[in-house]
């Protein structure tokens, strides 16, 4: 036993309490995107793993088991309560205090949001990725529930680990003992994740996007079992899907497990098969009568169209003024995962544990042996960050909480094979844009990647290195115009890896908005993302720029076909043909220009290095085809001499530079030196006057924020494009007026690059406040709105707060 009444928390956490409502929460802008409303919390699971969300209100109600899909939705029976006996009174109750909308579970009694003076009885805190319960004024002991899994920087083993770990902290603050039970519940959802249909349809949704079917087996339990497990202290609950002792051999089956220890100073009961979706009472009766259960333990298989449960309880006495742990373990082994129907992978967890698919149990004993260690590692990475006082707590809060859609991003993570001995790593743009790693959005969002796990980033990017020299002459309409298209050129950079519902890492180019074979900046992107990703994780790795030479010369030969007037950039073509691809560039783009100048002086860095590094391109080894550095050197050159100067006098007008060449637009682009920023990151040259790039940033921040949010009361962050006042140059633009979560920190990334600090954290707490008081956390969007409306949840480009992360660590 301990004395602390709580585990230490930390300050730095988000916090919400069981009886706050949200006032205003933002809401969808499209009503074809995901909106589930505001009551999600922190995922649970590693990252691939698939994932489990509790919402701040205690239910689990989030279930990305399945690889790139979305499930949110209750499940009654999958909760967490308490039973106290203290002097003389018991009073027992599930934690969530929402009752079942489908009429379930009707005998259970309900946590108090509030107490009859209307005090607040729980407070949820989280902080990737560990959170906690704090719950207080309704049981006479104070009571605390951290919840965690194993995810640690720079590890490639345990963070893959489908875990999540409960820990209880039971402390009587009283002078008479206090009897305790706490009790899992949990209903055997073994098979239910998977696509029911298995070649669903692909149809273009009403913004324009590919979108498909997904239809999971929710709710189908036949055949499904549960047994109790006594494995020397560990106790649990394995629930299991199928037949008996058979290795998974499709998506979702498996099993999971609930467990827990024991020991003299606790009493174990258990109650392995009961109806979830019944009154509960053959559960709750004995459980709040005395904080027991009838230890049934019941094999019979599920009957089609039956559901079952399983429930573990741990009943115990604290004396007074002592502390008392309780551990509860919930792992899953779904081992497959399956994209189009017959084309699976097996998870990165799997080279560790097997493949059957019944190796969940091994998953407790390694977490009930090693969840100490875990934690330590955690707060040994967060705490030098939470301790640093240049930082301000907001920030810190946000930049481990950004980090939960390495988990819940429908992020897929395989088992390793020979091209990549640490699996092949992917997380989806967002849910409304279902497809892996989209190369102009990770320009910003892979920071986290790239900082925590690099070898899954460089993984990602050899990915799209072998893609480039591939083509899919697949026609289709692009969503936009409504225009014919292929799918795929060859040394064009593909905008994604591909999605969920085909082939992942080989059908590549998913999306069909626009015709991405025309965009200015995806080779761009590649071509600086490698470069970075080699000079930040410490400039020795030269064999991964030797495995995407080949492909970085490739895709800057096939942009150059753009320059169609010679004059050394390529010009966007009047189409969205970028990033922001609501928004037509026509000519020289100061976005699209500027990224070109870069990624020109990173091929000239890559090619100096690889021509003093051997081995030599010749035509003994594998690179026979690919043109060496010293052919290409003077190449780039070339086109960087010629092009740098016209980029300049093209568009600099004293104040900023102009969208581009040829519209004729006077808007004030915020991130119109996105290129500058990485030439400056990467050590390069500048690709324009230093002085020049200064006074461009002033006034972005001038236009886009201050004058923008001129008539608001809250900021809510910098506009993607505005007139110089602030206003718009066009009130029905849709790119322009929004506010992207993910530019503004990679703009604040520059900023503080560039010495404005001040200005850089003003502009991102606006961002911040806004998704963390506006429902938006552990979603968090690419847009949102003056009108309180957001676009994209669950996107991928918001981790660029890691790169304003970086810039404040070189501060």
């Amino acid at each position: 036993m301990l004395n602390s009444p709580r585990p230490p928390i930390p300050a730095q956490t988000w916090n919400w309490t069981f009886d706050r409502e949200w006032n205003d929460p933002y809401t969808v802008r499209y009503a074809s995107n995901l909106d589930d409303g505001p009551n999600h919390g922190m995922p649970l699971g590693g990252f691939g793993a698939g994932c489990i969300g509790r919402s701040p209100r205690g239910d689990f109600n989030l279930w990305h088991l399945d690889g790139g899909e979305h499930i949110f939705q209750n499940l009654p029976a999958c909760q967490f309560s308490v039973y106290e006996e203290s002097n003389s009174k018991r009073q027992a109750f599930a934690l969530s205090p929402e009752t079942p909308s489908d009429g379930s579970l009707s005998t259970w009694s309900r946590y108090p949001k509030q107490t009859e003076d209307g005090k607040t009885t729980a407070t949820y805190r989280a902080l990737y990725p560990r959170s906690w319960f704090v719950y207080e004024k309704v049981f006479d002991t104070i009571l605390t529930c951290e919840q965690f899994s194993p995810i640690v920087p720079h590890n490639y083993q345990e963070t893959s680990y489908p875990l999540a770990i409960f820990e209880w902290t039971a402390h009587n603050p009283t002078d008479e003992p206090i009897t305790l039970s706490i009790l899992l519940t949990w209903e055997n959802i073994a098979g239910w994740f998977t696509n029911s249909l298995k070649s669903p349809e692909v149809r273009v949704r009403d913004d324009g996007s590919p979108v498909y079917d997904y239809k999971p087996r929710w709710g189908e339990s036949g055949g499904n079992f549960n047994r109790w497990i006594e494995d020397f202290s560990r106790l649990g609950c394995l629930m299991n899907s199928g037949d008996i002792g058979l290795d998974a051999t499709e998506e979702g089956q498996g099993q999971l497990v609930l467990s827990t220890v024991t020991n003299p100073a606790v009493e174990v009961t258990y109650h392995t098969r009961w109806n979830p979706v019944g009154d509960g009472g053959e559960v709750w009766n004995s459980f709040a009568s005395d904080g027991t259960l009838c230890n049934e333990d019941d094999e019979t298989p599920a009957k089609p169209g039956d559901r079952i449960a399983g429930a573990i309880a741990v009943r115990f006495t604290v004396r007074p003024g002592r502390t008392r742990k309780i551990p509860f373990i919930l792992a899953w082994d779904f081992p497959i995962t399956e994209f189009a129907a017959g084309i699976q992978a097996y998870r990165r967890y799997t080279d560790f544990f097997g493949r059957s698919g019944r190796n969940a149990w091994s998953m407790v004993r390694t977490a009930l042996k090693h969840s100490d260690m875990w934690k330590a590692a955690i707060l040994e990475w967060q705490q030098p960050i939470l301790e640093d006082e240049n930082l301000p707590d907001w920030f810190k809060m946000a930049l481990f909480n950004e980090l939960y859609d390495l988990s819940s991003g429908g992020s897929l993570w395989t088992a390793a094979d020979e091209e990549e001995p640490k699996g092949r790593f992917g997380v989806l743009e967002s849910f409304d844009y279902r497809w892996y790693e989209s190369l102009d959005v990770r320009l910003y969002g892979s920071f986290a990647l790239l900082q925590l796990w690099p070898e899954l980033e460089k993984s990602v990017l050899r990915g799209f290195a072998r893609s480039i020299p591939t083509a899919d002459k697949t026609p289709r309409v692009i969503g936009y115009n409504g225009a014919s298209a292929v799918r795929k050129e060859a040394g064009a950079t593909p905008h994604d890896l591909g999605a969920a519902n085909e082939h992942p890492w080989i059908q590549t180019n998913y999306t069909s908005y626009q015709d991405c074979n025309l965009w200015k900046d995806l080779p761009c992107d590649f071509v600086l993302q490698v470069y970075r990703d080699f000079r930040l994780t410490g400039g020795d790795d030269v064999e991964f720029l030797r495995e995407c030479w080949g492909s970085i010369v490739q895709t800057l030969a096939y942009l150059k076909e753009f320059d169609k007037d010679g004059d050394g950039i390529p010009e966007n073509g009047g189409a969205p043909d970028q990033t922001f691809d609501d928004w037509r560039l026509k000519g020289i783009s100061a976005y699209c220009g500027g990224l070109w100048l870069a990624a020109l002086q990173a091929a000239i860095a890559i090619g100096e290095v690889l021509k003093a590094s051997p081995p030599q391109w010749n035509a003994s080894n594998s690179r026979a085809n690919v043109p060496p550095p010293e052919e290409m050197l003077p190449v780039y050159r070339a086109w960087l001499e010629q092009a740098k100067p016209l980029y300049h006098n093209r568009l600099w007008n004293g104040s900023y530079y102009r969208l581009d060449s040829e519209s004729g637009s006077d808007v004030v682009m915020a991130d119109q030196l996105c290129g500058q920023f990485y030439a400056q990151l990467l050590g390069l040259e500048d690709i324009v006057p230093h002085n020049c790039a200064l006074v461009a940033l002033q006034t972005v921040y001038d236009s886009c924020f201050v004058r923008f949010n001129a008539h608001r009361t809250v900021a809510i962050g910098a506009a993607n494009g505005v007139m110089p006042d602030g206003s718009p140059e066009d009130p029905n633009a849709t790119h322009p007026l929004e506010v992207w979560t993910g530019i503004n920190f990679g703009l604040a990334a520059f900023m503080v690059l560039m010495g404005m600090q001040k200005e850089a954290l003003a502009m991102t707490e606006s961002v911040v406040r806004q998704i963390y008081e506006g429902g938006l956390q552990f979603r968090t969007p690419e847009a949102i709105t003056a009108a309180r409306t957001f676009r994209a949840g669950h996107y991928l480009r918001a981790m660029a707060i890691w790169g304003l992360f970086m810039m404040l660590k070189k501060g």
